[in-house]
């Protein structure tokens, strides 16, 4: 059992306190086996394990969109995108998510399980205790096969939760010709998926270069048939009737829409679909951000997500996508609060989670300790950690 006093506690529970966040001002807050027993204003009774002496606690972060299992590097595309060549330029010449498949085929699947691990770890120090992790960089049946099966071994080892995706339409393979390669993941890659992992997510990369809207169609329509719920990478630099198709569907989310109109933005806020912005990647390709605002002004379930991965985000950290969403996304950006939320709560739903993302008698003992007084810092001020302590099932990581 472990007892916190003198704390700003965000239950994320508006039950329990003030505003969205449900804040106490000055409180305390008792885990045991692994759960929050109880979460109080005022002072416990009797002595408590640690004095947060004003610091704000808070539930852990839960980054549900990322490809965090690879091999290799993409340093040297960096170097030419500095020089002036696209993400999609080098996407066309082979290069790009392709660099990465190359790496994923030539290492096993305990070095992808083990190179995934300490990545986990890397975020978790960071405040994230639950991670989505898509598959994607194999595009071949066995070995995106193998990427799941390193990702459910490092979930194994894991102290924090990781949630797979099946990533298997996020690419095309230019050895292979295209259509050959869409039925080969249609009719043979799904399958396959379905029989080893029943129920798993299955995403896709709706854009020219990649997969086009009626083969995104008719992958997602199979993998709902087979029983598998639907994500879908959507308008990151074209809008092309994607996510009008998820939301017609009733997809789990709708990710990046970066390109997408206000109108449509509109859209995905009335739908139950969330939608997941995915702000680090502005950062680091092209300094184009979803309009984030827009989806919270008109009531979306908006969650915001790091999209780790070698290429286009390759940034661990909640925290900085909490700053660069508060500065971004949308005129004026989200506030402080509202990206809180989104990289808590909201996530937590989306993946089916329902003990976790808040400090509610009851849930998971997930937890982070600030070294901040207030929430605000978080977006405020970036480049350090601005975690002081990490709980997972109430045991300190």
């Amino acid at each position: 059992m472990t007892t916190i006093a003198n704390a700003r506690i965000l239950t994320l529970d508006p039950s329990l306190g003030e505003g969205q966040l449900g804040v106490i001002e000055r409180g305390w807050i008792c885990f045991k086996n692994g759960r929050i027993d109880e979460v109080r204003a005022g002072e416990p009774i009797g002595s408590a394990d640690i004095n947060a002496d004003g610091r704000v606690l808070m539930p852990a972060f839960v980054d549900c969109h990322t490809h965090a299992c690879w091999a290799g590097d993409r340093t040297d595309e960096w170097a030419a995108r500095l020089a002036g060549a696209s993400y999609l330029e080098l996407l066309e010449a082979g290069g790009g998510i392709m660099s990465t498949v190359r790496a994923v085929r030539a290492a096993s699947q305990q070095e992808l399980a083990d190179l995934l691990l300490e990545r986990l770890r890397t975020m978790l120090a960071l405040g994230t205790t639950v991670v989505e992790v898509k598959s994607g960089y194999g595009l071949s049946t066995d070995d995106e096969l193998k990427m799941l099966r390193a990702i459910a071994d490092a979930g194994e080892r894991f102290e924090g939760v990781v949630v797979p995706t099946a990533c298997i339409g996020h690419a095309l393979d230019p050895d292979v010709p295209r259509e050959r390669f869409i039925r080969t993941t249609i009719d043979e890659t799904l399958p396959a998926v379905t029989a080893e992992f029943p129920g798993i997510a299955v995403d896709a990369y709706a854009e020219p270069a990649a997969w086009h809207l009626e083969e995104c169609l008719e992958l997602f329509d199979k993998a709902a048939a087979a029983g598998h719920t639907c994500r879908v990478h959507a308008d990151q630099f074209t809008s092309m009737g994607m996510v009008e198709a998820a939301l017609e569907r009733g997809f789990m989310s709708v990710d990046h829409l970066e390109a997408s109109d206000t109108s449509l933005l509109e859209r995905v806020a009335r739908s139950e679909t969330h939608a997941v912005v995915l702000p680090c990647s502005g950062f680091h390709v092209d300094r184009r951000y979803a309009d984030a605002r827009t989806l919270v002004d008109h009531g979306a379930k908006l969650c915001l997500a790091t999209n780790l991965n070698p290429g286009s985000a390759p940034c661990p950290s909640m925290p900085m996508a909490i700053a660069l969403a508060c500065r971004f996304c949308g005129e004026p950006p989200i506030s402080p609060e509202q990206a809180i939320v989104a990289t808590t709560r909201t996530p937590a739903r989306m993946l089916g989670l329902q003990d976790r993302g808040t400090l509610s008698p009851g849930s998971s003992a997930d937890a982070i300790l600030l070294h901040h007084h207030s929430e605000r810092e978080l977006a405020h001020t970036f480049g350090a950690n601005p975690v002081e302590r990490v709980w997972v099932n109430g045991a300190k990581a």
